[in-house]
């Protein structure tokens, strides 16, 4: 009996921690669906030419892309996995890896270079993503943005027939459930917590300077969204930051079927409403 005495706080303690896992904040996040897209915009999706650069939660949303045009024979996308500014005499939907992961400036330089190769002069859309895993707790997140703003305003105005995408950092979810609950007893770190509070300072970053030219494709505000369209968010010193829907990953940072599906139809949409606002 004492033994239980004992140990019923511990197990209540654990039992709120568990609880208080995923926090869902009620912010009515809705997205539209290919559905409510009229089929002559998104044929037009496939009469251009389109670079992306990425790693491997890119090669998720290709997928996911994929996936789509299996249901949807009015979007005939070309699909290419390639860097090769000679593949642009037509319509195209070229990707390739750009840099190496955890050194999102090799990214940026990497990106600049396929651009500078012949990308740019044919190219009518063109950008990249960093990938969740180039953001720790000790990033220096004003050092990349610094360095991504400035070369992407100075490939702005090299091509300025080419339009230019932001993208924000995907997420990664979050560490929760009983071994969660006990590292928080202990004080050790959870994975999924500082380093997301990284790449949300970084995507708050890019927000602020790209959102309102509506050149920006917010990944980590679709993956953070529950299918109701409330977040998922985790606290830290009375701030919130969004993580990752644990239902959208299979390793807790790339997408699986049902993360690529929803993340590749927003983009397809994001690319359709530019090209139905912007005369490219």
């Amino acid at each position: 009996m004492n033994r239980v005495k004992l140990l019923l706080p511990l197990f209540l303690m654990l039992l709120n921690i568990i609880c208080k896992g995923e926090i869902m904040y009620a912010e009515n996040i809705s997205f539209k669906s290919l559905e409510e897209i009229p089929e002559s915009v998104l044929e037009k999706v496939s009469n251009y030419k389109i670079y992306f650069g990425h790693q491997s939660v890119g090669y998720n949303i290709i997928d996911g892309i994929n996936d789509i045009l299996q249901e949807h024979e009015s979007m005939r996308l070309n699909i290419v996995e390639t860097s090769n500014a000679a593949d642009f005499k037509t319509p195209i939907f070229a990707h390739s890896r750009v840099g190496k992961n955890t050194q999102p400036i090799s990214k940026v330089d990497a990106f600049l270079s396929f651009i500078e190769d012949g990308i740019g002069d044919k190219a009518d859309i063109a950008f990249f993503k960093f990938c969740y895993i180039d953001f720790n707790a000790e990033t220096d997140i004003n050092k990349i943005f610094d360095y991504y703003k400035t070369k992407m305003s100075y490939l702005k105005e090299l091509y300025p027939q080419t339009t230019f995408i932001h993208v924000t950092a995907p997420l990664m979810a979050r560490q929760t459930g009983l071994k969660a609950a006990v590292k928080k007893i202990l004080g050790r770190p959870l994975w999924g917590y500082d380093d997301n509070i990284k790449r949300n300072q970084f995507n708050d970053l890019l927000r602020k300077e790209f959102g309102k030219e509506k050149l920006l494709f917010d990944i980590a505000l679709i993956e953070s969204t529950f299918p109701d369209g409330s977040r998922n968010i985790h606290q830290k010193d009375g701030q919130s930051f969004y993580t990752l829907v644990p239902e959208y990953t299979y390793d807790g940072g790339h997408l699986n079927e049902k993360g690529r599906r929803i993340v590749a139809e927003q983009l397809i949409i994001f690319l359709s409403n530019l090209f139905t606002e912007k005369d490219i």
